[in-house]
């Protein structure tokens, strides 16, 4: 996995590799396929591959290596060419065939030897409030050595790319993306790593609490139908309390929510069964969302949902419990929804979620 990095530097690259399956292997930090990290060294830059796990860095191929000054070259451009960046890749040192992540261009834009972004359900909570600048700027003035900046929120690929780039040039420590998530960088592997244990103490936020799961009234609800419960406990506290129901049914707040769950989430009326639910959505030419909640009682997912799509379930659940009570919240327009639903590297990443499902 370390093919065309120098002898001396091996070390340092599968110390990167640990650092991406630790942050891969944590729920609250990212989630399935989401996220992604990069190593720097000598013009190159190995990047994680679009469509898999950090959690599985080390075990299996998922690192990229693309030529970095090019692709920059191209993204400064305004070159087409560098939302894919498989223009850049080093084919020789790629022997399985693997696509860069959809946001290798920023990893590229940024100077920092090791960067690592990851969809922070802490940062993501804060990142959705309407006054977030001022809360984020409260969170982060806990760590006044390390320098930061929030990006406005952008399609990921070049739109969220040249954002970044606009700032890379002042070498941030900490980027908080508004309604995306949050990137970490450094010189060295051990430096982003103790970075993000700081950031992630700073930006931690109080866990609302909520009813206890009722899997009982939630299987009768399910019987019958093509939804079942969901097996993470984590999962049912968007439905364990109303005010985490009101903030996750309202819209849509961050990017991988729209691609591995949709842009709806159901709400069962009390007492009302999963396929008396569906019925009434045929009858006025519906399609039933993929996750469904039961107010008080718990979540049912649909069981045609992904592996990516069941920990996304757990992602809205951590991040609705995390919104402040009373808090003004910015969701996701129509408009970008759409342009997330129908691009085609989100489909690409979706076609290879669903074929890792059936392997397993």
């Amino acid at each position: 996995m370390a093919s065309g990095i120098r002898a001396e530097d091996i070390p340092a690259f599968d110390a990167f590799l640990g650092l991406s399956r630790e942050i891969g292997s944590d729920v609250l930090k990212t989630q399935g396929a989401g996220g992604n990290t990069s190593f720097k060294r000598d013009g190159m830059m190995w990047v994680k591959a679009s469509g898999t796990w950090l959690a599985h860095a080390g075990e299996r191929d998922i690192m990229v290596p693309v030529t970095v000054a090019p692709l920059v070259a191209a993204l400064r451009a305004g070159d087409p060419s560098a939302e894919k960046a498989t223009d850049f890749i080093v084919q020789a040192l790629n022997a399985s065939g693997l696509r860069p992540s959809i946001e290798t261009s920023f990893h590229a834009a940024l100077p920092q030897a090791v960067v690592a972004h990851y969809h922070c359900v802490n940062a993501i909570a804060l990142s959705v409030l309407e006054n977030r600048e001022a809360v984020i700027a409260e969170h982060m003035a806990k760590l006044p050595d390390l320098t930061w900046a929030t990006i406005p929120y952008r399609r990921p690929g070049t739109p969220l790319a040249y954002e970044i780039d606009r700032v890379a040039d002042n070498r941030p420590d900490v980027l908080i993306l508004y309604n995306h998530g949050i990137i970490v960088t450094g010189k060295t592997v051990e430096e982003v790593r103790e970075r993000i244990a700081r950031v992630t103490a700073a930006l931690s936020v109080k866990e609302r609490a909520g009813a206890q799961v009722d899997q009982v009234a939630l299987q009768a609800l399910a019987n019958g139908s093509d939804f079942h419960v969901a097996e993470d406990a984590g999962s049912h506290k968007t439905a364990l309390s109303q005010v985490n129901v009101a903030f996750a049914t309202r819209g849509s707040l961050y990017p991988d929510h729209v691609i591995f769950l949709g842009t709806e989430i159901g709400v069962l009326a009390d007492g009302e069964t999963v396929n008396a639910y569906r019925e009434a959505r045929r009858s006025r030419n519906l399609p039933v969302p993929k996750i469904l909640l039961a107010p008080g009682r718990g979540v049912l997912l649909a069981n045609e949902l992904t592996a990516g799509g069941r920990v996304m379930a757990r992602c809205l659940a951590e991040v609705v419990s995390r919104i402040p009570d009373g808090a003004s919240v910015a969701y996701l327009s129509p408009d970008q929804e759409h342009e997330l639903t129908h691009w085609e590297a989100e489909q690409y990443r979706q076609a290879l979620d669903r074929k890792a499902s059936k392997q397993a």
